[in-house]
């Protein structure tokens, strides 16, 4: 059977046919990744009222998607003039099923906001404008993920991204005005951007597979992180040795 994988949706307005409602949304550049891993996806909405644990007994990893700025309340910050826009009931619903993940270690991917997303969960801060921080422009063409935002990383050996390919300095794309700042509980470094230094990836190394990176791995796309991913949550509940 496929894995299945859950992905954090995001709540918007949107038009199809004659309909323009409130709903929940998942871009198909991750759905798409996922089933090219051979995972099942499944859209999450962010409800208020949603039982972290009781989605978890039926998934088997789960994705944090990109997406807006985090209130800076859940990481103990105030607000700056630098703040975005936020949603609330989203940050809070996917900060519980991110905790809850992590606890009952269940493959987890995070991407941009999803890496900060497990960065707030454990226990770390963020840099509310990388440019404030003395940073360089992570977000060179609003709206886009082409070539007019790829930029250089260095990627650790010995990592999850190293073992699946990707040691060394590598392009990669980005977007986003927010960043890593203290590294939550746990967690390790194991990408940085050139030449600015900016954490561009973390790892929970206690952890079968927790995963964040700042980049968009989804539009190139990098499948060797999706497959060693969804590979990881094709083992979570039944052994490698089963399964083949």
């Amino acid at each position: 059977m496929r894995p299945l994988i859950g992905i954090c949706g995001v709540s918007a307005t949107a038009a199809w046919g004659f309909w323009r409602q409130d709903a929940v949304l998942a871009a198909h550049t991750y759905l798409d990744a996922i089933e090219r891993a051979g995972g099942q996806p499944l859209v999450l909405p962010p409800s208020p009222n949603a039982d972290a644990g009781q989605l978890l007994g039926i998934l088997d990893g789960l994705l944090l998607a990109g997406g807006t700025d985090i209130e800076p309340e859940c990481y103990g910050s105030a607000a700056t003039e630098r703040m975005e826009e936020t949603n609330p009931t989203r940050d809070s619903f996917e900060l519980r099923i991110a905790t809850a993940a992590l606890e009952r270690d269940i493959p987890i991917l995070g991407i941009c906001r999803g890496l900060q997303i497990l960065n707030v969960a454990t226990g770390g801060t963020l840099h509310q404008h990388l440019l404030d921080a003395g940073f360089a422009e992570h977000r060179p063409a609003p709206g886009r993920l082409d070539h007019a935002t790829h930029h250089a990383v260095e990627v650790d050996v010995d990592c999850l991204l190293g073992r699946s390919g990707f040691a060394g300095v590598r392009e990669v794309n980005s977007h986003h005005h927010q960043g890593v700042a203290t590294v939550g509980a746990g967690g390790r470094v194991t990408a940085r951007s050139i030449p600015d230094g900016a954490v561009e990836s973390v790892e929970w190394p206690e952890r079968r597979f927790a995963l964040g990176v700042q980049w968009h791995p989804e539009y190139q796309p990098m499948t060797e992180i999706f497959d060693a991913f969804v590979g990881a949550a094709a083992c979570a509940n039944t052994s490698c040795t089963e399964r083949s």
